[in-house]
């Protein structure tokens, strides 16, 4: 009960268990929270019973210093094998990703998985033909934000888009959704971390997500509805290269109050 968000439980003093409140179905988040809390399973709701929840083993619980690695020794992959990752792989990416916090557990996301090279490499060259247009129209803000030098790239067989990615995924939501961006970044960087465990390779493509949104000819081939906004792509394949050591950062930047 005193764990719930919004408050929409309260306990019947009468028999002792704990209740919904009436405004229950109008404020409830479905975050689960009250199910996965109850040490002795007291609250089952029509769509999650506590049996139906995966426990939290002890034996799994990472160190600091695990999660230390995992998270300083992620990199950004360019170079890639010309491996495929199994569906089922990223599936489970997919369905881990999807247990990334959103505002009230609305969880927009729709993905789109790439999975053919070839056609991944077909929309490279789509992203290419929108950064033309851009330096036809616009050579000023093309040098500005680098189109011309990624073209010129491209048209010496280098591929700057995807990197030779063998897959592509792309997560998008409504464009009316405020939080749209930030639900999306933060379900798409669990996706991102979980394939490091994998020994799978990420990148985030900047280029293509602009692209995406302001090149109408690669949303429509992409099937992305109208209405929604891409809010994240990503390259996905196996590295070329292991590293074998972790780079500094810069020191954070920090006001203490």
């Amino acid at each position: 009960m005193a764990e719930c968000p919004t408050r929409v439980i309260r306990m019947d003093f009468k028999d002792g268990y704990p209740r919904p409140t009436p405004d229950f179905y109008d404020f409830c988040l479905k975050c689960g929270h009250c199910v996965a809390v109850c040490p002795t399973e007291a609250l089952s709701l029509h769509w999650l019973r506590p049996e139906d929840c995966k426990p939290i083993k002890s034996e799994l619980v990472v160190t600091p210093e695990q999660v230390e690695q995992l998270l300083s020794g992620r990199r950004s992959i360019r170079s890639f094998k010309g491996k495929l990752v199994p569906r089922a792989i990223l599936e489970k990416l997919l369905e881990i990703a999807s247990f990334a916090p959103s505002v009230k557990n609305q969880q927009p996301w729709h993905w789109i998985v790439v999975q053919n090279p070839k056609e991944v490499r077909r929309l490279a060259g789509m992203v290419i033909d929108w950064m033309h247009t851009v330096i036809q129209n616009n050579l000023e803000e093309a040098e500005l934000m680098g189109f011309t030098r990624v073209a010129a790239h491209w048209d010496e067989g280098y591929e700057y888009i995807c990197r030779g990615a063998p897959h592509l995924i792309v997560v998008h939501a409504s464009s009316n959704l405020r939080s749209g961006a930030e639900d999306c970044a933060l379900a798409l960087s669990l996706f991102d971390l979980y394939a490091t465990s994998f020994g799978i390779g990420t990148c985030w493509g900047g280029y293509f997500c602009r692209a995406t949104n302001a090149y109408t000819a690669l949303s429509e081939a992409l099937g992305i509805p109208s209405d929604h906004l891409a809010f994240g792509t990503m390259m996905i394949g196996y590295p070329k290269f292991q590293y074998q050591r972790i780079p500094i950062r810069n020191r954070p930047v920090v006001t203490w109050k």
